[in-house]
């Protein structure tokens, strides 16, 4: 992704939104129910070593909030006002007091891809549903997606987009229990199509979309107009903000391991492949196609472009497993947990923490999730977009060979390799 991209890209704000539920009323679309069979399938674990992940309970001394603003000073004098998300310039800086939006899009079946939107996406957070599913919780915050497919026509932007009105994001799928932590941290509101009565009873500030096509599981998009008019409807309800807590430097860090590419492994027909490009300076996603032996670069149906993120994140956390595919994810007031940071083709071994600090304490409100290193000093991210894949505490990571072949990746061990791979397991 490029530095022009980049300034385009901006993350859609932080007032803590009342606890009433919003509704998008679409009188004229039918729901979509909730899943009722994976098109991905588990594989038996490796028999590996896991890398004990450090649950200390220490206070980590993080440092006090900043700006949630930011800003830059050109060489002209000019002010340049920073996404605090990504810490890049946004466009339309007035686009930041707006509430952030979470929105819940569907990574299965297949035919859901591209999908679209993603790479306007400050933070993507990928979590696991069951069934060897995994699902995005995209959050948008300043300058929203805009569709853009240069020198190929309108035929093809009406196919990539199915006839709809651009931008949209999607397709939209169902709410999950985990979105209310996220939610809480990031002081914004979910955007879903729905969700199943146990999870919708546990979610607050929330936004239904339905599909148009009873048929067609993927037919549940939010049009960017309707999105920013649901934001903007809500802003005057809303709290002070703040969304502090990340850093930002251009430089490469001097130290980690090398990380040429990041293998996750959810379920054998769910693989995924980071693979670090140095012409761009960031990771590129790839994935099987639920076969789990043909891996096609992933890209956004927006504007036609491979998905490509400057940081990786591999975040430790907690599941609470209470049926097949009804799964949590404990991510709020945790003193310290392990999580791995892919940069600038470089492995990092940091820490998380949502612990309850000055402002918590003070406020009663969240701010995001805040990475630190062993002494509990700010890691560095690199300017750009993050994604975040949440896996169990327990699992192994370790470096492997460069394949694409399931049992060579599972049982490859090569050290100083920079090929990282990541295996998915939850709790018997």
């Amino acid at each position: 992704m490029n530095v022009r991209k980049f300034v385009l890209i901006t993350i859609i704000a932080t007032m803590a939104l009342t606890s009433c539920q919003l509704r998008f009323a679409q009188p004229t679309t039918v729901s979509k129910g909730e899943e009722t069979a994976s098109p991905s399938v588990s594989s038996p674990a490796p028999e590996l070593t896991s890398t004990p992940v450090n649950q200390d309970t220490k206070v980590l001394p993080t440092s006090e909030p900043v700006e949630t603003h930011p800003t830059v000073e050109t060489p002209t004098g000019e002010a340049i006002t920073l996404n605090p998300l990504t810490g890049l310039p946004v466009q339309n800086p007035e686009n930041l007091l707006l509430p952030p939006a979470l929105i819940s899009v569907t990574n299965f079946p297949p035919t859901a891809r591209p999908q679209a939107g993603l790479s306007f996406s400050p933070i993507v957070f990928e979590l696991f549903i069951g069934e060897g599913m995994t699902r995005y919780l995209a959050l948008f915050y300043g300058d929203y997606p805009r569709a853009s497919l240069p020198d190929q026509g309108e035929d093809v932007q009406d196919d990539l987009t199915k006839g709809l009105p651009l931008p949209v994001v999607g397709p939209v799928r169902s709410g999950r229990l985990p979105y209310e932590h996220i939610r809480k941290l990031y002081n914004g509101f979910i955007v879903m199509a729905s969700a199943y009565s146990k999870v919708a009873a546990q979610l607050k500030d929330y936004v239904n979309v339905y599909g148009d096509d009873n048929m067609d599981v993927n037919s549940a998009l939010m049009p960017v107009d309707q999105l920013v008019e649901v934001a903007k409807a809500n802003q005057k309800d809303l709290g002070e903000m703040n969304l502090s807590g990340m850093a930002f430097d251009t430089e490469p860090p001097d130290n980690g391991k090398k990380a040429q590419s990041l293998w996750v492994f959810y379920a054998y027909k769910n693989q995924i492949f980071w693979r670090y490009n140095e012409e761009d300076g960031s990771y590129h996603r790839w994935q099987d196609n639920a076969d789990g032996s043909t891996f096609i670069e992933q890209t956004d149906r927006l504007n036609g472009e491979p998905l490509t993120y400057e940081n990786v994140v591999v975040l430790f956390a907690d599941h609470e497993v209470q049926n097949i595919t009804l799964i949590d994810i404990n991510l709020l007031y945790v003193k310290r947990g392990k999580a791995l940071l892919f940069r600038d083709g470089v492995m990092q071994e940091i820490y998380w923490t949502t612990i309850s600090e000055e402002y918590e304490k003070t406020t009663g409100r969240l701010r995001p999730i805040r990475f630190v290193d062993a002494k509990g000093n700010q890691i560095a991210f690199k300017p750009g977009q993050t994604w975040v894949e949440i896996v169990p505490n327990h699992i192994a990571y370790w470096e492997t060979v460069n394949s694409e072949k399931y049992n060579q990746l599972a049982s490859g061990r090569s050290k100083g390799s920079g090929y990282w791979g990541v295996y998915f397991k939850l709790d018997n």
